[in-house]
């Protein structure tokens, strides 16, 4: 009774005024929970904010400090401002490098996407025992190192290798696939594809698992075909796994060192120097101030990438996730 004699009179029941999340007789909100949430919140990032901070933030901004110093093992540090950037950014083969880079990222991230999520497709219609075996295959090339498929590679592209005796099949003539400015860069490209693949189709694979399979169910139904499922369905629904793959892929990609580096030494005249092996050059040099002029072509590849992935960001909008 007394609740509702209450409610006739305007005034909100006893206690009411206290329940958190409610308005309080003076028209405030109870505001303590959400500073409990935010501190709890806060206390859960701190952690992270303080490792980035240590290990991340302040070594850039001390690397961008010390690229206005010549920097010698012989002399003491002198300022020089923004010196070695002018040298950096007039230097002719640090944009090939970029170039390069970029041209190994194109060759490598589409293409092992594409594979990807044919395969991860292709797995998913499959039953329990085969879709796990083929996962554990597919899987295999992430834990193969660099050196050792650099190395197989290279003897599989020989004069006498397994690549030039399939050719030797269709009566077509040997290539110098590792000595060739033309071929060498592609031929770099293949093992890159195949020691990402298998995580690009695992993340692929566990995003098409999650669309909901009544989408396809009711395409069916209207008569859509594989290919009109995987693009009017598939491919919009993994816009931001796919955003992430790009973004990163091409990040990996133009930083590759370890395959141009064994493989084939940045040759021939240069075709393979991608930009982290024109920094590993350029920190080798015999010159006195080597060690400047490399960390300052790191702070500016650093540049490159970061408006890499603006410009994927812009060119690929990110959505909102779809419930199932």
């Amino acid at each position: 009774m007394a609740l509702l004699e209450s409610a006739h009179e305007g005034q909100p029941p006893a206690g009411a005024g206290t329940e958190p999340g409610r308005r309080t007789r003076s028209g405030r909100r109870a505001s303590a929970p959400r500073r409990q949430d935010n501190v709890t919140a806060y206390l859960m990032i701190a952690p992270m904010v303080i490792l980035l901070g240590i290990f991340v933030m302040w070594p850039l901004v001390y690397s961008v400090y010390l690229s206005t110093f010549k920097i010698s093992f012989y002399k003491a540090p002198q300022f020089v401002g923004a010196q070695f950037y002018q040298y950096v950014l007039e230097s002719s083969d640090f944009w090939h490098s970029i170039w390069i880079g970029l041209y190994y990222a194109l060759l490598v991230v589409p293409t092992g996407i594409v594979i990807a999520l044919l395969l991860a497709s292709f797995i998913k219609t499959l039953s329990g025992r085969v879709a796990a075996f083929m996962k554990v295959t597919i899987y295999l090339p992430a834990v193969v190192s660099t050196v050792i498929a650099s190395v197989l590679f290279t003897f599989m592209y020989q004069d006498e290798g397994v690549v030039n005796w399939f050719l030797s099949l269709v009566n077509h003539a040997p290539v110098a696939w590792l000595n060739s400015p033309r071929w060498a860069l592609p031929a770099i490209a293949v093992p890159g594809i195949w020691l990402g693949f298998g995580i690009t189709t695992l993340i692929l694979l566990a995003a098409l698992l999650d669309i909901p399979e009544s989408y396809y169910e009711s395409a069916k139904l209207d008569g859509a075909g594989f290919f009109q499922r995987l693009w009017y369905i598939t491919i919009p629904l993994l816009k931001n796994v796919l955003l992430y793959l790009v973004v990163t892929g091409f990040t990996l990609a133009v930083q590759m060192l370890d395959l141009p580096l064994i493989m084939t030494n940045g040759g021939p005249v240069g075709a393979t120097s991608t930009p982290n092996y024109y920094i590993f050059n350029s920190f080798r040099d015999l010159t006195p101030y080597a060690t400047s002029y490399s960390l300052t072509a790191s702070l500016l590849l650093f540049a490159v990438l970061g408006t890499i992935s603006i410009v994927i960001f812009r060119l690929i909008k990110s959505d909102k996730a779809v419930d199932g």
